[in-house]
Parts: structure tokens; sequence; C-alpha cells
């Protein structure tokens, strides 16, 4: 009987585990599954090539082989996947970990400077990624037979198509993923089929190519030519694209499904894909114009095409669900204002945020206009995937020593090789730096200090304002009916039926600047004051609705009551006030009740920071979405009572 069980359970896990592989095919790996397009032709056709001879390509695929097992299989998910956050994953996430784990100022400080620019570089990856994706696709069109000419000039048709396909990809981002998640592994799991399947058919031409296994060929190509092929490196970082996002998306499947994933179909479908690729230019060196698609006949020219474009697609989606995911950690986080989100799902994470989807759509238009080919766009694309993939690996040593309680020598010598690695594909990019690498550094910058700016100004703000009596003092004047002082004038609240809640962000600063402009302008109290705290805990998800709420009694019918809830959380104010209400000594009745809410107005001259910078948080400030609807607050039963803060 026990044997039957254990059989059974191994059943129900293989069930459940082959779905979740197959949506890992279609969300995680979009992205390195797609470099294939372009790495091999950059390589050898970009702006730094490399001469096509036996030497160089059999190193080059040596050193392919060898950076997606050291740096994906074993850095990635053998290691760094380890440290995640209550089992979501990326740099947000890892951010929070470790600050969850630093002891010290400094080393907060240098983790949060850490994190916050690693975040940043993300979103250079995240406007690049589509851009050079859907050209590098379209662009098979070059290598239509000529016959096809004569009737439609296909080679004019990239850049418009380019342009199409992302329109409509942004103008259906409000929909949400779910509906069209179920096709995505599906066309993925074709998608690598075929990548394998063409790398076999080149492969079985030159069968000698698979000997670039041996680590050999790489460290003689390292060595023998270092000096002359350094800048060749950068383009070699190309096969890696989408590292971060096998770490990033582990939340949504879970480890053992990408593992799975990697090990069984896309690390053996890329591999036999590039060394296909590597047989062909071999054979015929005119085809590294575009070898990905020369590995074709011409007869499958049009559907690998149309296959391709959809792959690149479904990689972009997974870079501008990736984007808003981020952008929703960082404002619960602290690190950005509050901005208008929509949940496109009933599962926590599916967020939509129109103001980074219009963001990006823009910014990646201007991207294909101005470099107009995936070639142009490769000299930009590199700088902020490797600038992130090396932040993830210091940020990992804090996590190993401050959470793993590992020495910081050890840990430097765990991740040693991959601070190697990364540095030196990184310093190989830097030239790219004045061929458009300046674009994702510059707009990493701006996002950097955007976010830096704001948490700054805020810390500031809440030392700049004025603060009244604590709320015990409150509570013990109201029982006894003394005055309280607001501006010099003593104010004795008449009571009046009902419930009233104000929302405040730290009860120990003092009573909430709602409640003080209530009393101030209209001089009442109700019946029964909550005062409520939304507190974010730095880890991404609070599933049991119970443990997220904490009622505390202050007698005299003032209550407190703190609602927790992940960086990853949709803060539903209403629903956990309705969880709450069996455990008041109270009826609650959400059409009995008001809620406060100051409308502050800032006019800010010296926040402690630069004039641009109070000027910077000034505007943010003034545009920050309304928390009514950022935290599910029926709006019609909030009352907003003006203020104006003037630091």
């Amino acid at each position: 009987m026990p044997m039957q069980n254990t059989t059974e359970q191994k059943f129900i896990r293989k069930q459940t585990l082959f779905p979740l592989v197959l949506g890992a095919l279609g969300i995680v790996f979009g992205d390195i599954g797609t470099s294939p397009l372009y790495a091999i032709r950059e390589i050898f056709h970009g702006v730094h090539a490399l001469p096509i001879n036996k030497e160089n390509v059999f190193g080059i695929l040596s050193l392919i082989f060898w950076l997606l097992n050291l740096v994906i299989s074993y850095k990635y998910i053998s290691l760094i996947m380890r440290a995640n956050n209550d089992g979501e994953g990326g740099i947000m996430a890892l951010l929070a970990l470790a600050l969850r784990a630093s002891v010290g100022e400094k080393s907060r400080k240098v983790v949060t400077a850490l994190g916050l620019f690693g975040t940043a570089l993300f979103y250079g990856d995240g406007m690049i990624t589509p851009a050079i994706s859907i050209l590098s696709a379209v662009e098979g069109l070059k290598v239509i037979p000529n016959d096809y000419e004569q009737y439609i000039p296909l080679k004019k048709l990239i850049i418009p198509l380019s342009i199409i396909i992302l329109i409509k990809l942004f103008s259906i981002q409000h929909k949400g993923t779910k509906r069209v998640g179920f096709f995505f592994g599906p066309i993925m799991f074709v998608w690598f089929f075929v990548l394998a399947l063409l790398g076999i058919l080149n492969i079985i031409k030159e069968p000698s190519i698979l000997k670039a296994i041996n680590p050999f060929y790489a460290w003689n190509f390292l060595t023998a030519h270092f000096a002359a092929t350094f800048l060749g490196l950068g383009a070699v970082a190309l096969v890696l694209t989408g590292a971060e996002a096998l770490y990033a998306d582990m939340g949504h499947f879970g480890r053992k499904p990408i593992q799975t994933a990697w090990f069984a179909l896309v690390m053996p479908a890329l591999l036999l894909n590039y060394f296909g690729q590597g047989a062909l230019i071999l054979h015929h060196p005119k085809a590294v114009t575009n070898p990905f698609y020369l590995l074709a006949p011409h007869w499958a020219l049009y559907p690998l095409v149309l296959l391709a474009t959809c792959a690149t697609v479904i990689a972009s989606q997974a870079i501008i669900s990736g984007a808003f995911s981020m952008t929703l950690q960082a404002v619960q986080m602290g690190y950005l204002p509050r901005l208008r989100c929509l949940y496109t799902s009933d599962k926590e994470g599916q967020v939509y945020i129109p103001v980074v989807n219009w963001g990006l759509m823009i910014t990646i238009l201007l991207l294909v206009v101005f470099f107009h080919s995936s070639s142009r766009l490769a000299s930009a694309y590199g700088i902020a995937v490797l600038g992130t993939m090396l932040i993830t690996t210091l940020l990992a040593i804090f996590v190993i020593h401050y959470r793993w309680r590992l020495s910081w020598s050890k840990g430097v010598a765990i991740m040693l090789m991959f601070l190697l690695i990364d540095s030196t594909l990184l310093l190989a990019n830097f030239e790219k730096i004045s061929k458009g690498g300046w674009f994702p550094l510059l707009l990493a910058g701006l996002i950097f200090t955007l976010m830096l700016t704001w948490k700054t100004g805020q810390r500031n703000l809440s030392h700049e304002i004025k603060r009244y009596c604590s709320i015990e003092e409150f509570v013990k004047k109201i029982t006894h009916n003394q005055p309280i002082n607001i501006d010099g004038d003593e104010i004795i609240p008449t009571r009046i039926e009902g419930t009233a809640i104000f929302m405040t962000s730290n009860l120990k600063t003092g009573i909430p600047q709602a409640l003080v402009n209530n009393l101030k302008h209209n001089r009442v109290l109700h019946e029964r004051v909550i005062f409520l705290t939304g507190q974010v805990e730095d880890i991404p998800f609070i599933k049991d609705e119970l443990s997220r709420i904490e009622i505390k009694d202050l007698n005299h019918n003032f209550y407190q009551i703190t609602v927790s809830y992940g960086f990853h959380q949709h803060p539903d104010i209403k629903r956990m006030l309705d969880v709450a209400e069996k455990y008041l000594d109270f009826e609650y009745n959400v059409n009995d009740t008001s809620f406060f809410l100051s409308k502050e107005t800032l006019f800010a001259q010296n926040l402690g920071m630069m004039r641009w910078q109070v000027q910077v948080f000034t505007f943010l400030f003034r545009n920050a979405t309304s928390p009514i609807a950022f935290f599910n607050i029926p709006p019609q039963r909030v009352i907003e009572v003006g203020e104006q803060i003037r630091v």
C-alpha cells in the first residue's frame, strides 16, 4: 500500500510538472531562445567581425558551449536560484533579500545602490530586446529568393512591418497575458524543435564541428589571440541575453520546471543551432550575412520567418511583463511614486501599468527608426544585460555572507569565476558605448536618479512635516474630554455617529495629517475611529489573509489596523477590511464608514537635496496616482481634505 501511494504521488508530480515546463518555455526562455537569430552573425559579420577560419569558428563555438553551461546551467539555475525570496526571483527580489540580511548602514547603502542600478539597467535591456528581436526576425525577408522582389519589395517592408508588430503588441497589453499565455508554450516548443532540427541538418554535413565541445578550443582562442579578439567578445555576450529572465520568472513556475526545460530542450536546441551555424559558415563563408535563415532550405523561409516573428513577439512579451512586475515592486518598496496599476487577472502579479506600457512603446519605436537594423542595435546591446548580470553576482555575495553565514572570502571565492566572466564581457562591450551603448546607460542613469530622488525626497519630507500629539495622548485627551491643540487652537471635537478610517504610513510619528485637517476644519470626530496602516513586507507574497491583518484595540472605540502585503501584491484595503470585520467588536459596515485622506499640495524649496532634485520630486509628488485607486478604497466613501505643505 505505501508503494502504491508513492507511485501515485510521483504520477501526480509528473502530471503537474509538464504544464509548468510548457509554460516556462513560453515565458522564461523567449529572450535567450531568440539569440540564434543574430548572435553568430554579429560575431563573424558585425562591427568587430572575426575572420572565418576553423580556429576562430571552433574557438567561438567552444566558448559558447562553456559560457552557456557555466553562466546559465551553473550560476543561475544551480546557484542563484537558491537565493530566492520566498520563491520569487529577479534583481528587486534579490535586493529585498540582501537588505533583509545586511547589517550596518554602509552595507545597506551599497546594497541599495547596486540593486537600484541593476533595476534601472533592466529597463534598458527591456527596451532594446523587443526592438532587436523583432527586427532580426523580420529581416529574414532579406534572404527570400530574388524572384519575389519583382512583385513585392520585401526589404523595404522590414521597418514598417516591425513597427506594426510592435504597435499591435503594446496595444493589447491591457488585456493581460492570461488569454494568450496558453499558446506561448506550444509555439516556443515548436521553435526550439526547429532550432535543433536546422542545426542537426547542417551538423550532419560537417560532424567534426562537434569537436568544439572540447574546452581546449576556447582556451586556445582566448590565449592565442586575446588582444586581437577581445572586442569580438562583446558579440559573444549576445548568447547570454535573457539569462536574468531565468531568475526573474522563477516565481511563476518554480526552479524545477525551469531546470527541466533548460536541460531537456532549450540548451540542447540552442547548442545544436549554434553548432549548425558554425558548420554552415565554414562550408559557405558568404552565408555569414544571415546564417540563421540560411540554415533552412528556400521553401522553408516563409514559414521560418513567421515562426521567428512569433517567437520574438513572445520574447518581447516576457520582457514587457517583467517591466510591469519590476515597476510594481519598485512602487511597493517605495522607490517610485504610486502609479496607476490595472490587474489583468485574479492571479497575483499579473499587472498592466499604462504609463510604463506607452513609455516603452514610444522608446522602442524610436530605437527601431533610429538604428534601422538589428546589426546596428546589436552595437548598443549587451551593456545593460551584462551590467545587470554583474550586479546580480555582487548582490549574491552579500546574500551568501549575511544570509548563508559564510565568510566574505568564501562568498567571493564561490562567485569569483562569474565575477571574472561578467566583468570581462562587460569590459569587452565598453567599446559599444560610442556606437549606441550610451543609450541603455543613459536610460539606466536617469531611472536610477529618479528612484533615488523619490526615496530620498520621501524620507526628507517625512522629517519636515509638522508632528502633533501621539496616538496615545490623543486617545487619552478625547476620553477625558480634554482640548486638542491644533496650531494654537484648542479644539474639543463633537462626536458623531458612524466609523471614520484615517490612513497613515506610520503611527509612531503622531496622529495622521488627515485627522488633524478634519479637526481643524470640521471640529467633529466619529463615534468609532480606525487608524489604518498599509505595510509592505520584504517578501513577495503573504498568502494567508488572516496573517496579513493585525488589529489593536486602543480602547474607547479607537482601533489600529495594520494590513501587510508583499511587494508583489495588490494592496486591496477594501478586501482586507471585509476580512477584518469578523474580528472587530462592533458591526463594520462600509456604507456607514468614511475614509479620510489628505489632498496634499507640495511647495518645496529645500528638502536637503539639490534644486533640480527638489523640482523632480515635486513633479513626481504632484502626479502620483490617488491612493483611492491604488489601495482600492470605495471612492463614494472618501472625504479628501486639502492641505498645502511648504518646506
